[in-house]
């Protein structure tokens, strides 16, 4: 079973994290949802308290993997009803993938960029920029230079941490010592940047994408809160959504950065306040 908190009473909902990140991410957020929905926050595999087995990271780190952990969690947890799905970055991508293979499974979507309709975009020079670090962490050299060196993974969180966020964000010293913390351990960097090696992240999804047929698009509703200042996702890219998802809400949210729960918990509890009461 993936780690995990559960707390509140109500819509079952789950929150999924993204990268580098872990369950901590809704620190502020669950306590604004947890009289209104029964929360699910669990470290995706690979990530925090959660297993990171060795072994094929296609097999193990995947988005079909992590939804298929993500499903057996619940399974366990007794929860049956249709559950709101939460996330952001790598959790964005692992609720599409179970919205979609699982409908029965999800009430609604609240997610952020990664969003389908991105396509050969993600090769443009500005993108590839930003991109750098994806085929950096396909190589063994990533794992050389950061794994199990505590000061070399504060620094390449600190990094990301920094630079994608919105202009009056600034990650604090305990974040950013909690992360370190739980990403420093012998073959913790590694097993987190396992979902890149399985071919999961945003340049590899997007060059594989094709639009589907109405009738095959994500049917359940969805609502994308989509920052002004993320570097990764550009509100461009916001263009394609309704030719994958048939049900979506675009909101947009000002002033923030990528990394939307920590920094915006408020209009995020607003947005699946919203979704869990539909």
């Amino acid at each position: 079973m993936l780690a995990h908190d559960r707390l509140g009473a109500g819509q079952p909902a789950v929150l999924l994290h993204g990268w580098p990140g872990d369950r901590s991410d809704y620190a502020d957020l669950a306590p604004l949802l947890a009289d209104r929905c029964e929360l699910v926050i669990p470290d995706l595999r690979g990530f925090g308290a959660s297993d990171k087995p060795d072994g094929d990271p296609a097999e193990l780190y995947s988005a079909a993997a992590q939804a298929r952990n993500v499903l057996a969690l619940l399974d366990e947890l007794g929860i049956t009803a249709p559950v709101l799905l939460v996330g952001y970055d790598i959790g964005s991508r692992v609720a599409q993938l179970i919205a979609k293979t699982r409908p029965d499974r999800v009430h609604a979507l609240v997610i952020a960029p990664p969003l389908p309709g991105i396509g050969r975009r993600i090769l443009e020079p500005d993108a590839q920029r930003e991109f750098w670090y994806q085929p950096f962490h396909q190589l063994e050299l990533a794992s050389a230079l950061v794994d199990g060196r505590p000061d070399q993974v504060r620094s390449y969180l600190e990094h990301f941490w920094r630079h994608w966020s919105g202009p009056d964000f600034e990650p604090d010293a305990a974040r950013l010592d909690h992360l370190t913390e739980a990403y420093a351990p012998a073959g913790a960097f590694t097993a987190s940047i396992g979902w890149y090696r399985a071919g999961a992240g945003a340049i590899a999804s997007s060059l594989a994408e094709q639009a589907p047929g109405s009738a095959d698009r994500i049917a359940t509703p969805t609502t994308v809160l989509w920052p002004e200042h993320d570097p990764l996702f550009p509100r461009r890219w916001a263009d394609r959504i309704d030719e994958f998802l048939a049900d979506a809400t675009l909101i947009p949210v000002n002033g923030i950065g990528h990394f939307g729960p920590v920094e915006a918990p408020t209009v995020w509890a607003d947005a699946v306040l919203r979704a869990a009461g539909r």
